[in-house]
């Protein structure tokens, strides 16, 4: 079942199109990371999502409902957490978690207490003594302690230190065993590499690459460093190998996975002493796509 669904999704800010016919698409159960540099349009195809701004063309549909005309009904089921979170300074965490909690319609206490504990929160303070993490940890407490069926999280780490990060990982997780969807915009590429099932890419406000991360891979170069009894020769005019590089006697390169067989096939008549193989990541595809495009975050 799909609980995301966008046809043709397109947002011009006068003569500016910050999104251009985006085709998106989170199944049930499903963790997707949503990745791209600022600017690419990541922030704006989740204000749309959630119903803060109207699309100039195209249709978004969470639920089977429609993102605009039915974001009341479909904020009953959703949690959302932004990247930079503005809290009541003169309510405390605990208060604005209960608020929070209260607007879903939750009433579980036991998880509300679970979710404080996991994120180490003082509930007691004021929000404006908070630190932006723990800003983040109210916004994030707020979201796992309701019985929602969809999250939508969009930078929701930032601020966090990594012993926080990891508790954020491990209840996405559990939402995921639990059949929840979540839609994850996040800069950290380890992070979106561990939690997610399939990934999209976003650049200038297009989606350039969608699938999950062995449909991905494909696409990448994996490395290689090898040693060889006997000197290698014709490596170089070989397909799909590139980045040649020979230091004491081993040799690193890369290779499009497609012509991985042949290249092996090739090494392994000068006598394989060592070989070493390092999978793409997510990272290398990410930055194939980015190199000289400004900044990647």
């Amino acid at each position: 079942m799909t609980i995301i669904n966008t046809k043709n999704l397109t947002k011009k800010f006068g003569k500016f199109t910050a999104l251009d016919h985006v085709n998106l698409d989170v199944k049930e159960g499903e963790v997707y990371g949503f990745i791209g540099p600022n600017g690419a349009g990541k922030s704006t195809t989740i204000r749309l999502l959630l119903g803060m701004i109207k699309a100039t063309e195209g249709e978004a549909t969470i639920f089977g409902l429609d993102a605009w005309k039915d974001a009341v009904d479909i904020h009953k089921r959703l949690a959302y957490v932004p990247g930079d979170v503005n809290l009541w300074p003169n309510l405390t965490g605990g208060e604005v978690i209960d608020l929070f909690m209260k607007l879903r319609g939750a009433r579980n206490k036991s998880r509300r207490e679970e979710m404080i504990e996991k994120f180490k929160l003082d509930p007691s303070k004021k929000c404006r003594t908070y630190s932006k993490g723990n800003r983040q940890k109210v916004a994030l407490v707020a979201a796992f302690a309701s019985d929602a069926d969809l999250y939508i999280l969009d930078e929701p780490t930032s601020g966090l230190d990594p012993l926080m990060e990891k508790v954020f990982q491990d209840c996405v997780l559990d939402s995921k065993k639990e059949g929840k969807s979540i839609l994850l915009s996040s800069h950290i590429l380890s992070e979106v590499e561990k939690l997610c099932d399939r990934v999209g890419i976003i650049r200038q406000g297009k989606i350039i690459e969608t699938g999950s991360l062995n449909q991905l891979r494909h696409l990448t170069r994996t490395n290689l460093l090898i040693e060889t009894k006997l000197p290698m020769i014709g490596l170089s005019e070989l397909n799909g190998v590139y980045a040649i590089e020979e230091k004491n006697q081993t040799l690193s390169f890369q290779v499009d996975t497609e012509e991985l067989d042949v290249v092996i096939r090739h090494i392994s008549q000068f006598g394989i002493m060592r070989l070493e193989s390092a999978p793409p990541t997510l990272e290398d595809l990410f930055m194939r796509h980015y190199k000289g495009v400004g900044g990647v975050s």
